[in-house]
Order: C-alpha cells, then sequence, then structure tokens
C-alpha cells in the first residue's frame, strides 16, 4: 500500500511544472492566445501568475465546496468534471485533466472560458491584479 501511494506520488510530481514567466508567454503565444477574442498575451500571463503562479499542478479549494484546478485555475462547479461538484462541465473534459505539464486540455478550457459573457473577468486573479494596470512587465525580457 505504501508503495503505491509513493509511485502515484512520484507519478504526480513527474507530470508538475511550474513554468518560468517567459517560457509561459511564449507557450501561450505559440498556442494562439495572444489576441484571442481580443485579450493580450500579457494579460494572460498575468491572469496566470494571480491564479496559479505558473504552476500545473496548483489546485484551490473554495468557500463555496468548488475547486480550481491547473494553471488556469478552471473551476470545478462550471468547466470540468470531478465527479464531486461538476454542473455544467462546460468544457467537457475531466478535472484531473488539467492537472499536467502538457497544457493544450488547460489552454483549449481557456478560451472556452472567455467565450461566455464575462470573458477573462470569469478569472478573480485578472480582476484583481490585471485589469486596467500596466502589463508591460509581463512581457519584459521574454522577445515578443
Amino acid at each position: 500500500m505504501i508503495k503505491s501511494l509513493l509511485f502515484l506520488l512520484l507519478v504526480a510530481v513527474a507530470n508538475a511544472k511550474r513554468f518560468q514567466r517567459c517560457e509561459w508567454a511564449h507557450k501561450l503565444k505559440d498556442s494562439g492566445m495572444d489576441g484571442y477574442r481580443n485579450i493580450s498575451l500579457a494579460d494572460w500571463v498575468c491572469l496566470t501568475k494571480w491564479e496559479s503562479g505558473y504552476d500545473t499542478m496548483k489546485t484551490h479549494h473554495n468557500n463555496d465546496g468548488s475547486t480550481d484546478f491547473g494553471i488556469f485555475q478552471i473551476n470545478n462547479r462550471w468547466w470540468c468534471n470531478d465527479k464531486i461538484m461538476s454542473f455544467r462541465n462546460g468544457c467537457q473534459i475531466n478535472c484531473k485533466d488539467l492537472l499536467s505539464d502538457d497544457v493544450t486540455v488547460a489552454i483549449n478550457c481557456a478560451k472556452r472560458v472567455v467565450k461566455d459573457p464575462q470573458g477573462i473577468a470569469a478569472w478573480y486573479g485578472w480582476r484583481s491584479h490585471c485589469q486596467g494596470r500596466d502589463l508591460a512587465p509581463y512581457l519584459d525580457g521574454c522577445g515578443l
């Protein structure tokens, strides 16, 4: 039993990635996020800095009982299925798929989230730390 738990922990750690700011900015740009739905690359980088610290394995348990998953902190109540509190599953994915260093699923889901009327304002981290601010420092030195 303990060996199994240790193995699962090692697998989870092996799949974890904390991006560096510029590395993440390039990944987002390569994934078509710069200008997606008129949202700047700097907005995406700022959002993910404050939501997850660019950490693909980040989870956060909210006061309402819901959980946010991955680098974008996608919420299980509306956007993914964790078989605990999923009402809508708007991205049609399992929440655990957001906890991977392969961020393709997370990026595609974030693109889906911003299609809703709230847009990027769906993220508290963006509203609190990015909205209406000079975001140039988030791309400084990245060669973009």
